[in-house]
């Protein structure tokens, strides 16, 4: 008969910030993030879908 240690307990992850959409763009559909010097777009689609793009 083979015995295995039992697995060690896992940490929970760090709990990460959350934002809503709607809150960033404003109730609207656009936002822009900035990293760095690089600007991004965040758009809400009609289908309720994320789009960012650069």
């Amino acid at each position: 008969m083979t015995y295995h240690a039992t697995p060690p307990k896992q940490t929970t992850a760090k709990t990460l910030p959350t934002y809503a959409a709607r809150d960033l763009t404003e109730h609207g559909d656009l936002a822009q993030i900035v990293l760095g010097e690089q600007v991004y777009t965040l758009r809400i689609t009609r289908a309720g879908k994320l789009i960012l793009t650069k």
